[in-house]
């Protein structure tokens, strides 16, 4: 068991499972939050074997919208003082939006999956977050800066003002609070079988760089803001979207 705990939501696929990666590489024991078992259980195994330790990722499956379930997440930690929260989990998520009422629900939904459960899981591990010097990480989007998303755009901007709050709060108690707001990474599960080759080629076109993100792209910005290089660092929006958008 090592002395630095992470807890990262949506941990078993794409940029989650990448973040929980990199901070094993950084001597974290990580704890992995998601709904479906068997993706955070395999992406557990593989990080395991390439730390050459069994203690290295602990997996909890839980629904981050429901308060009980997130409770599970703080027995989980079993007392150890919290060094970083990176709250990764949420989505684009569709619906019918013909009526009032579809209307209604695709907002909760995605105000849910991104806003609640970010709140809920701060909420719950905030009492352990390590003092002085815990991380809290919000995991935005591009779309909170350009818009173009509708109601998923709307959930990752309000991250953005509850950081700022958030870090208003914490900073007195050396706790920082940052949000990574990436841009277009291909392989995750974001898209499922949305994207095409030309709307790839466009968001590639979008950027100054001229490719797209990945994975590790994003964990490398989190890596940062989780380590003590990072520590004077607090109420800030990082963008990692290869200049799709520019210093906003």
């Amino acid at each position: 068991m090592g002395e630095r705990l992470a807890v990262v939501s949506g941990g078993g696929t794409g940029i989650g499972a990448a973040v929980a990666r990199g901070l094993v590489g950084d001597g974290f024991d990580v704890l992995v939050v998601g709904r479906r078992v068997e993706p955070l259980r395999a992406t557990a195994e593989r990080i395991r074997a390439e730390a050459g330790r069994e203690d290295a990722v602990t997996v909890v499956t839980a629904d981050l919208t429901d308060p009980e379930q997130t409770a599970g997440v703080v027995t989980a930690v079993g007392g150890r003082p919290v060094d970083v929260v990176v709250n990764n989990a949420g989505g684009y998520l569709g619906g019918d939006t013909s009526g009032l009422h579809g209307v209604a629900a695709h907002w909760r939904a995605n105000l849910d999956a991104n806003v609640l459960t970010a709140v809920l899981l701060t909420e719950a591990l905030r009492p352990a977050l390590r003092r002085p010097g815990g991380r809290v990480l919000l995991i935005s989007s591009i779309a909170a800066q350009r818009g173009g998303g509708g109601a998923y755009s709307a959930a990752k901007a309000a991250l953005h003002g509850w950081a700022y709050d958030l870090a208003t709060q914490l900073g007195p108690e050396q706790i920082t609070v940052n949000v990574v707001s990436p841009g277009y990474v291909a392989d995750t599960e974001f898209f499922g079988d949305r994207m095409t080759p030309d709307g790839h080629a466009k968001r590639v076109a979008a950027t100054l760089v001229g490719r797209a993100g990945e994975p590790d792209d994003i964990a490398a910005a989190v890596r940062y803001l989780a380590g003590p290089s990072a520590g004077y660092v607090t109420g800030q929006v990082l963008g990692v979207n290869g200049g799709s958008v520019l210093g906003r």
